[in-house]
Order: C-alpha cells, then structure tokens, then sequence
C-alpha cells in the first residue's frame, strides 16, 4: 500500500525519501543484514515501496533492498516497469540491481555511497552507459553519503 512520504514517524528527522531509505538500511543493520535501504518513489511522490537488504532472512542471494523495493514497487503499480518512478537507495547498486533498474525502466536513481568494489553505475562495468543497456535512468550520487557510508563502515567495523 503506498504511503505519503510526508507522513511523521521517522523519530525527528526529515521524512524525505533518502531518510527513509536510510531507515531501513538502519533495520536490516539491526536484523544482522548488511545496512542497506531502498525506496519506490512515484511520480507524483507517493512512496510505493521501502526495504533494506534480506538476503540473510530469506536465504536469497538476490534479495538485495533494490529488489524487494522494486518488486514490491511493481506489484503496487500492477506493472513491470517504474516508468516515472525514482529510486533511492544507500549504496551504489550493484550489476544485478543496476540491471533490473534498467530493465524496470526508473526515471532517477539517486544513492548514498559509492562502492568502489562492487559498485556497477559509477564503478565497475558503469552499466548504464553499455551499449547493451537499454534504458539508463538519470543518475545522483551522493545523496545522504555520510551517514550512508557511515552505517556500513561501523557495520563491518563491528564484524572483524
């Protein structure tokens, strides 16, 4: 069901799309999954979808926040493509999530972290300027990267 982003909640802080994305990066941090989130935003604003990172849970290699988000998204708008739709997410996406963005036609991708290791739209592969990529969507990195970058490096800080 789609919610508002303007609706309260977020313990004080702005309710914009990054900040609930980082949310939910903060509560797959707090299910043990690496903190990542991600959100569906509508054309007209509407949040269609949030989700952080479920591969643990769910024992899916594939069930990276993009994904769920995206799927979630897709079903909520009974279609296959976001044609009109942002995505915001914490972490530069990765091949695989860079694709299925690609393949569901999003307009704007706007992320937090750049990651480059296994990065694949600014780093890697850049997926989107491949000539095999058929639908590239308008990019923005660095939304929210500090305390993006901030929550992953605790993360793995906590893990050695």
């Amino acid at each position: 069901m789609a919610a508002k982003l303007a609706e309260p909640g977020l313990k004080g802080k702005a309710n914009t799309p990054m900040d609930v994305a980082l949310a939910e990066a903060e509560a797959a941090r707090d299910r043990g999954e690496v903190p990542i989130g991600a959100v569906v935003a509508g054309p007209d604003g509407v949040l269609l979808a949030k989700a952080g990172n479920r591969t643990i849970e769910l024992r899916d290699p594939t069930a990276h926040a993009e994904l769920i988000a995206i799927r979630e998204a897709c079903a909520s708008l009974a279609s296959e493509r976001l044609t009109g739709c942002d995505l915001y997410v914490t972490l530069e996406p990765c091949a695989m999530c860079a694709a299925a963005i690609s393949f569901a036609r999003v307009r704007r991708l706007y992320f937090g972290a750049a990651d480059p290791k296994g990065g694949a739209v600014e780093h890697g592969p850049r997926l989107f300027g491949q000539p095999t990529c058929h639908h590239a969507p308008e990019v923005y990195g660095g939304l929210g990267e500090t305390r993006a970058a901030a929550l992953l490096k605790d993360f793995f800080a906590a893990r050695r």
